[in-house]
């Protein structure tokens, strides 16, 4: 059995889409499915159960045979500034997981995030010197890739944390306020509107901000990769290695949703997000590559046209159809 934590989300359906690709459907789903549309993220996968997160955290000790657990489950909402709750929902639950982890030897493979590189005027590489968190949701991310990092290589088990880049595409119309540019966008467009962007900030020109966006389903293999080759304990980037501007990504979902009437407009960027905000990301991948990684990535106007389709026809997974 194949244990995915946040299996609900936006990346944890993805990765149990990826395994049931695979022909794997025994899985168990943990999650907090709450008041939002999250549910509908589960109709179209194959598991074998879903355990609430409280109720399974406090089981954890008595796992029995699980082949490797998917930890995606976290509150990821950066505009959360309640550092206490940040911690106890994605530092001391993910602590006592790992320790179930350590203690049974089963395979823990984490979701961290670039948002510890906060502006990233030192680099993104999986180093301290670059790690500098701007808020309370990349603060608690980065106090457990440390907690990892003083262990990760004393012990047998496997303990792999991936920072996410800028990641987009199936799945995460549940999302809201915190869904990729790329869903914003199509929203938008879909009730008329153009393409709205941040005018110029941090010297960069109107939509010139650039970020590394990697495409779901990437992100996704890479977690199997992961699980699946022998590779060093510790913390690797997951991002394409390569940045696009907001611009290009507006013009890219025009382009996909043929509404070429539209231009892109701009407002004034949000005075609560100045010196918050990353006006560029770009993953240093060296080290997943030395680590042996070359599956490559979607190429961006095919994921983007992929996932306009994939909007198109409903936004959610559905059992027998390919997505």
């Amino acid at each position: 059995m194949i244990i995915v934590t946040g299996g609900a989300g936006f990346i944890g359906s993805n990765i149990i889409r990826a395994l049931n690709e695979r022909g794997r459907a025994d899985i168990l789903i943990v999650d907090d499915l709450g008041g939002d549309d999250k549910y509908k993220n589960l109709i179209g996968l194959r598991f074998i159960d879903y355990q609430h997160k409280d109720d399974f955290i406090k089981g954890v000790d008595g796992l029995g045979k699980v082949e490797a657990i998917f930890h995606e489950g976290a509150c990821s909402d950066t505009m959360e500034y309640d550092v206490n709750y940040m911690m106890k929902t994605n530092y001391d639950y993910s602590k006592d997981l790992l320790k179930a982890c350590i203690k049974k030897q089963i395979p823990f493979i984490y979701a961290s995030s670039a948002s510890v590189y906060g502006m990233g005027k030192k680099g993104f590489r999986e180093e301290e010197a670059c790690e500098n968190p701007m808020n309370p949701y990349a603060f608690s991310k980065l106090m457990f890739d440390r907690y990892v990092r003083q262990f990760a290589d004393k012990i047998p088990s496997k303990i792999i944390g991936l920072r996410y880049f800028n990641v987009y595409g199936q799945q995460e119309c549940h999302k809201g306020k915190m869904a990729s540019i790329f869903y914003q966008i199509y929203k938008r467009m879909k009730l008329g509107g153009a393409p709205r962007l941040f005018r110029g900030t941090d010297g960069y020109k109107d939509g010139e901000q650039k970020r590394d966006f990697i495409y779901v389903k990437d992100v996704a293999k890479i977690n199997l990769w992961c699980l699946e080759n022998n590779i060093a304990n510790g913390i690797y980037n997951c991002g394409t290695g390569h940045a696009h501007t907001f611009n290009e990504v507006g013009n890219a979902m025009i382009e996909s949703m043929g509404m070429k009437k539209f231009k892109i407009t701009y407002c004034d960027f949000p005075d609560e997000l100045r010196g918050k905000y990353q006006s560029f990301t770009e993953a240093d991948m060296n080290k997943l590559t030395a680590a042996g990684y070359k599956d490559g990535f979607t190429n961006f106007v095919i994921a983007v046209d992929e996932y306009c389709k994939f909007l198109e026809a409903g936004g959610y997974y559905q059992l027998g159809r390919q997505s």
